[in-house]
């Protein structure tokens, strides 16, 4: 059925539904019996009596036109419903109320008029975008692609029959286009886990995406090409069945897609229990860092989930992937100690600025220590002037952080921290493991200058303050042997 231009209202917006049976007939001339017509003097009988008549002419429309007409018919009948001079319904009686009854009937029927009307080749494009946009958005399992490759094809050998569309936007040549990438899609899907002789998605979803053109263009009638639409739509249907039964990835067990993925492929016959254990310290021992990763984000397991972390803690710089940062950079954000402490060990430069923003953390001082090693250990020379003001802060967490800042000062060995570390060194009344650690921390700087300031406090009352102190001369003194 197709939507009518003509409006059978007339300006004023009433329908020019005549007192008399040959202007109903016009206002309704699709239909071989004559148009309804409203009543003279419209009361509650005979404004029901004019819809019964409306649900009939409804029940023979046979074309959009038809439909148009009994629109108009509403139309007049709702005008009828407000000039009748119908009853009030009771305040205590909230059940007799003609006026909108007859409003409720008018209303079902507008909702018939709807449910009748197409449909249209509007209908076959939201079809087929709709099933486009399941084909992208899936994670496809190597059967499952394959099967939605199938149904892809079927349904354009099916659009091609059915809508004759102009030369350049053939379906068939759609068709012909998705299966030439197949003989040429190994190179370009090798990296995107599709299976290396499949059409890729993008190329299925580009022909699904040029039939909803050809079919839009084709600008077709609901009642001229009623056939061609209804031939569409159950092709269409066919598709939709096609994708949903095609096996994607979140249709298996775990263990399934572990092995698809040839996460158990590394065991030999003797194995650790459980074997995804086994697997993941086989995977460790070669540098497997994506399966790693891949049985972190598949394995719902407080155990597996420890074990693969602390595998890239093992791994250090060997366990450095953009996809392993991107891994433990988001669980550092949420402060995540374990995953700042890999980050160090991976030595991974990419943190520093999510990292700094610990540094003040009074508030969190294991976060405070996790973060200080991690910098110093990344080399981070954006942290120094952070981790120097962290020396002279006065806080209740002071004495468990401010020995590790010192230390994460000695680690990234900018000599900007010399200063700072030797105040502190010279202050006797700070305490005796602050004062070693910026000991510790100026030799491992090394410069001269470092090393005179740790040395001046050879002769110190505290041992380990001292013996930070003997170290230093021990170290001048082979350097001035060896000019």
């Amino acid at each position: 059925m197709s939507n009518g231009d003509d409006d059978p209202a007339d300006a004023s917006g009433e329908a020019d539904a005549p007192g008399d049976a040959e202007d109903a007939a016009d206002a309704g001339e699709s239909t071989e019996a004559a148009a309804p017509t409203r009543p003279d003097e419209p009361t509650e009988e005979s404004l029901n009596e004019y819809l019964d008549e409306i649900e009939a002419h409804l029940d023979e429309a046979e074309t959009e036109a038809d439909l148009d007409d009994v629109d108009a018919l509403l139309d007049d009948a709702e005008a009828g419903v407000e000039e009748a001079d119908l009853p009030e319904p009771d305040e205590d009686d909230d059940t007799d109320d003609p006026r909108g009854d007859l409003e409720s009937r008018i209303a079902e029927l507008r909702e018939g008029v709807e449910d009748a009307r197409g449909p249209y080749g509007s209908d076959v494009v939201d079809e087929i975008e709709a099933a486009a946009a399941t084909l992208d958005d899936t994670e496809w399992t190597a059967d499952g692609h394959a099967d939605a490759a199938d149904a892809v094809r079927a349904f354009v050998d099916a659009a091609a029959d059915a809508v004759d569309v102009e030369e350049g936007d053939d379906a068939d040549a759609v068709l012909d286009a998705a299966e030439s990438e197949e003989t040429t899609g190994a190179e370009e899907t090798a990296d995107s886990g599709e299976p290396a002789d499949a059409v890729p998605i993008e190329t299925l979803a580009t022909a699904l995406d040029a039939v909803a053109d050809a079919v839009a263009d084709a600008d077709l009638d609901a009642d001229d090409d009623a056939d061609t639409i209804s031939a569409l739509l159950a092709a269409a249907d066919d598709l939709t069945d096609g994708l949903d039964a095609a096996e994607e990835w979140d249709d298996l067990e775990t263990h399934e897609q572990l092995r698809a993925q040839g996460y158990y492929d590394v065991l030999g016959h003797y194995k650790d229990y459980p074997v995804e254990w086994a697997a993941l310290k086989e995977h460790e021992t070669r540098g497997n860092v994506d399966m790693i990763l891949l049985a972190l984000d598949s394995l719902a397991s407080e155990f597996m989930e420890r074990h693969c972390l602390e595998a890239l803690k093992r791994m250090g710089k060997r366990g450095k992937t953009e996809a392993s940062l991107e891994e433990l950079l988001g669980r550092a954000e949420k402060r995540d100690q374990f995953a700042i402490r890999i980050l160090g060990k991976m030595a991974a430069t990419e943190a520093t600025e999510t990292l700094v923003e610990f540094v003040p953390e009074d508030s969190n001082p294991q976060l405070q220590k996790a973060a200080f090693k991690a910098l110093g250990e990344i080399g981070a020379s954006e942290a120094v002037q952070p981790l120097a003001d962290r020396l002279s802060t006065d806080s209740d967490t002071d004495d468990l952080v401010q020995p590790l800042a010192a230390r994460a000062l000695g680690l990234i060995g900018d000599t900007r921290a010399v200063d700072p570390l030797a105040d502190v060194l010279a202050a006797e009344e700070r305490g005796d493991d602050l004062r070693a650690a910026a000991g510790w921390a100026l030799r491992q700087i090394g410069t001269r200058e470092a090393l005179e300031a740790v040395a001046d406090h050879a002769d110190e009352h505290s041992f380990v303050v001292s013996t930070e102190g003997e170290k230093a001369q021990r170290s001048l003194d082979a350097a001035a042997a060896a000019a």
